[in-house]
């Protein structure tokens, strides 16, 4: 167990030097220049490349590169070209909104999927099981901005039963924020069941393949005790493997979510910061956004012998 650990532990650090790297790059080939879009058209050159030099654009990419990374250790990745905010609290202010739009959906999607899945594999090629997977298919298939548009059309606009535009935080107002958050998680705990029930219905049929779960048969044991007492511990390791890729994807790809119930997350600020080549916002978002990734994956790797008691041995 100590060696697992320490193995991911050491794979996250390249990882995350490598991420930096890639962000800073790729934030770079974005077409214009910061300094011009803050100061306008009409700015003097004097000004301009007295603007450059202050925000160090005028150093050669490589010293640009050390210097941002010396700031962002001691946790400062600029300041908002269009606002004058720091970043660093503006995206922890737009992040605590989407983290908990995340972690509701993919706590209800695991709470109704790996049941699903496991029923499915427990009635293998039969009428549940058929149900179960044609579902899943289509909720997979359904493109998650047209999947919103339409419980947005139903229940917002033609039903009336729930708030169409807007956000009420939930800190201020538990009851109206939960109503502002009921459609935006329900289009991704539906888009996000599709995919894990496929995946618990696959690694249960796996375990339930296995020599000891062919010898809880042949002990007498039900099939209800051996799913629930011998197969669904083994077969969960797969599935809570990708609960760590879904939860984080979905806290750097709820843009489209958020941009459709004008929720003010993490992925609307970025799909803003991009409109309005506000660039240090861009890098620091997309920053946050793979280093989150990274840390949830390891957080997850980590739990993993929880559910694979194989991993736990070594």
């Amino acid at each position: 167990m100590l060696r697992f650990t320490l193995s991911r532990l050491l794979t996250a650090i390249p990882t995350l030097l490598i991420v930096s790297v890639a962000v800073f790059t790729l934030v770079r080939l974005i077409p214009g220049d910061p300094a011009s879009l803050m100061l306008g058209d009409l700015a003097d050159d004097a000004a301009y490349f007295a603007l450059r030099e202050r925000m160090g654009l005028d150093e050669p990419i490589a010293v640009q590169f050390f210097i941002w990374l010396g700031n962002l250790f001691q946790g400062d990745l600029g300041v908002s070209i269009t606002t004058g905010e720091p970043v660093l609290p503006l995206i922890l202010g737009r992040f605590a909104t989407s983290a908990q739009m995340v972690l509701m959906a993919v706590a209800l999607a695991v709470v109704v999927a790996v049941p699903m899945g496991m029923a499915a594999a427990w009635r293998q090629n039969g009428a549940l099981d058929l149900a179960i997977v044609g579902l899943s298919t289509l909720l997979v298939s359904i493109p998650t901005f047209w999947l919103g548009l339409m419980i947005l059309l139903g229940f917002g606009l033609k039903l009336g039963w729930l708030p169409v535009l807007g956000y009420v935080s939930i800190a201020r107002d538990p009851v109206a924020g939960l109503l502002y958050l009921v459609m935006p998680v329900a289009t991704l705990v539906l888009h996000e069941i599709g995919i894990l029930v496929r995946m618990a219905r696959a690694s249960t049929l796996d375990v339930l393949r296995l020599d000891y779960i062919t010898h809880a048969r042949a002990k007498g044991l039900t099939e209800t005790a051996i799913l629930f007492n011998h197969a669904a511990r083994n077969a969960f390791g797969p599935t809570w493997t990708l609960i760590g890729l879904i939860l984080g994807n979905l806290l750097g790809g709820v843009a489209v979510v958020e941009t459709v119930f004008t929720i003010p997350g993490l992925g609307r600020l970025i799909v803003e910061a991009i409109y309005g080549r506000d660039y240090a916002v861009v890098q620091g978002c997309l920053l946050f956004v793979a280093v989150t990734y990274v840390l949830v994956n390891l957080v997850v790797d980590l739990l993993y012998p929880l559910f694979d008691p194989r991993v736990a041995a070594e």
